[in-house]
């Protein structure tokens, strides 16, 4: 059985369409289902304006992006693991998905692993890393029963 899991979620925007506190939970703790310590994961849902401003200012890209991952304070001496946050850009996610035939959940569970997984340390800045990364994203989101996001 997977520790605990406690998710925040807050919503600066809510269009097109966001998924609610329970959906991101299930996502995330797909992704956690072998750790053994008490984790806190944050998630902001925004606006196209909010997540360019954050892609500049961390990443040097001036657009907005679909998710952002920022590291937490890691394991406090209770035993909590903070993961840290995503900002998760809702317009970003809904334009994706449909340029992509996806539908919108399967888009937002699939930025959701793939945010969580850069919190866990993933990557795909290199090629063999890039492959680890996926391999892992089409596993958690075949368990959760989506399709290979990159096929």
């Amino acid at each position: 059985m997977a520790a605990r899991l406690d998710v925040d979620v807050t919503y600066a925007a809510r269009r097109p369409w966001a998924p609610r506190r329970a959906q991101f939970k299930r996502w995330a703790e797909a992704v956690l289902s072998e750790r053994l310590h008490p984790s806190v994961l944050s998630v902001r849902v925004v606006g196209a304006a909010r997540s360019r401003s954050l892609n500049a200012h961390y990443r040097h890209k001036d657009k907005p992006t679909n998710v952002l991952s920022f590291g937490g304070a890691g394991q406090t001496p209770d035993g909590v693991d903070h993961l840290g946050e995503l900002v998760i850009c809702a317009p970003v996610v809904a334009c994706e998905a449909r340029a992509q035939a996806k539908s919108p959940e399967a888009h937002w569970a699939h930025m959701t692993v793939h945010g969580v997984l850069h919190l866990l340390g993933f990557d795909h800045e290199k090629q063999a890393e890039a492959r680890k990364m996926a391999a892992r994203e089409v596993q958690i989101l075949d368990r959760l029963g989506f399709s290979d996001p990159y096929a």
